[in-house]
């Protein structure tokens, strides 16, 4: 079963991003959450949500 997990555009690690979820809806509603309370600031930073590979190889 695939995890996912939040990444930040930018590559930087926060409190967001680097967290892994059992479900894409689990990691959308986190992302959720934080844009609602940014809601059209200059101020927020940009994630996306990947499918979260492990330590491949």
């Amino acid at each position: 079963m695939p995890r996912y997990r939040i990444s930040r555009d930018d590559g930087q690690s926060d409190q967001i991003a680097g967290q892994s979820f059992a479900s894409y809806d689990e990691a959308y509603a986190v992302l959720e959450r934080y844009y609602r309370d940014l809601c059209c600031s200059d101020e927020r930073e940009y994630y996306r949500i990947e499918e979260d590979l492990g330590d491949v190889g």
